[in-house]
């Protein structure tokens, strides 16, 4: 299927009296589906339970199979080289290349590229060029450091890394938490407090003065503590306008939070998949698991749950794509989905006895890592907090 056909064609649903998926993004994701079955899912099972990259044979086998098929950074602009799909096509993508065992954190295992954060096409046409083109050219890893250990959550007041102009540099000192693939980044965009305020840096990751440190956590992908020691960025390297980087910032947040729900509404509805399976086999006190009202009612509500969360993410998508403000719906669609696929994965376990915290099985793994995703991307609480806010205030 050809990246023209996967672009987004949104209507409002009243020209045509109710919304629905349309049709085209219902083949990208029959596609997306395909090709998780044939090509990913039998190249990941070859792999140690925890194994977050495959090994680099494989992995680039399985992307030049996703380039011939279109399926390349399909976040990113198409004129830049990528799928060009717009939030409602990202999350249609985003749910099915999360149903593998790495998928809550390397989509796909990683076959359909990485796209550069989506802020770095606000940039110069040289900055464009040369992270955003060359990264989807070349299949580059890049981070994104916001959280600090003194607030994660409150990037506004608690961004303690400075940048002090040196002549026609910024020399940055500071320590950045938890940023994943910082290790093996070619570059990332950098927060740091200026003068004029909060402004976001373009570094490249080979810059001296920069050292990493892996902070253990329950997911197998470490993150990384981040620490920049006079590390000197040339001032063409800031992202916008100095200290206008907080804007920068939310926008980033804001639309990734949309696919980002929808990648754990993809583990949960997989692990739901699994869950209805071994219910249909398994015996137990002469009869099916499936005859049992108990686990009839955890399967019933865990469908019913996720059906929510699918249609509150897409419709956060939806208006996305309209070009309308979607901070709320962004929030309520990750703070719904994040908290549902925990649930709905806790049920499967139950439901799969000790086979469901079993390393025979994807869903132990599933259970830790959707954990962390209610913090990430702004804590549950955060967000509440700042709907009701809204809420009242209006």
């Amino acid at each position: 299927m050809s990246n023209a056909s996967f672009q987004s064609q949104v209507q409002d649903p009243a020209e045509t009296g109710a919304w629905e998926l349309p049709e085209h993004f219902v083949m990208l994701r029959d596609t997306i589906h395909r090709f998780m079955r044939d090509e990913v899912h039998p190249v990941e099972e070859r792999q140690p339970h925890d194994a977050w990259a495959l090994p680099a044979s494989e992995l680039e086998a399985l992307r030049a199979k996703a380039r011939a098929s279109g399926l390349w950074c399909l976040a990113s602009p198409q004129e830049y080289g990528g799928g060009g799909l717009g939030l409602l096509g990202q999350v249609v993508v985003a749910e099915e290349a999360a149903k593998c065992r790495m998928g809550a954190y390397v989509p796909a295992c990683g076959a359909f590229g990485i796209d550069p954060p989506s802020v770095i096409w606000l940039g110069t046409p040289e900055q464009r060029q040369k992270y955003g083109v060359a990264g989807i050219e070349g299949g580059k890893k890049n981070f994104v450091a916001i959280s600090e250990a003194a607030g994660g959550s409150d990037p506004a007041r608690k961004i303690e890394t400075r940048a002090r102009r040196d002549g026609g540099d910024y020399v940055i000192n500071g320590t950045k938490m938890w940023i994943t693939a910082a290790d093996k980044a070619d570059w990332g965009i950098v927060f740091a407090r200026t003068e004029q305020g909060i402004t976001a840096f373009i570094v490249d990751r080979d810059t001296p003065g920069i050292s990493c440190r892996e902070i253990g956590v329950i997911r197998s992908y470490a993150p990384f503590e981040v620490h920049f020691d006079n590390v000197r960025v040339p001032a063409e390297n800031i992202l916008g306008e100095d200290g206008k980087g907080f804007a920068i910032c939310q926008k980033w947040l804001v639309h990734a939070r949309v696919p980002y729900a929808a990648g754990v509404i993809g583990i949960a509805q997989a692990a739901l998949e699994i869950a209805i399976d071994h219910a249909r086999q398994r015996h137990v006190h002469k009869s099916l698991l499936a005859e049992k009202q108990a686990v009839q009612w955890m399967i019933a509500d865990s469908e019913m749950e996720l059906r929510a969360a699918r249609l509150l993410t897409w419709q956060a998508a939806w208006s996305g794509d309209l070009g309308r403000d979607i901070k709320t719906e962004a929030s309520i669609a990750k703070v719904v989905a994040t908290e549902t696929a925990g649930r709905v994965v806790d049920r499967c376990i139950q439901i799969l006895g000790a086979m469901g915290v079993a390393r025979e099985m994807p869903l132990e793994r599933w259970y830790r890592e959707l954990r962390i995703k209610r913090i990430g991307e702004g804590p549950s609480e955060v967000h509440r907090m700042v709907l009701a806010r809204e809420l009242l205030r209006s």
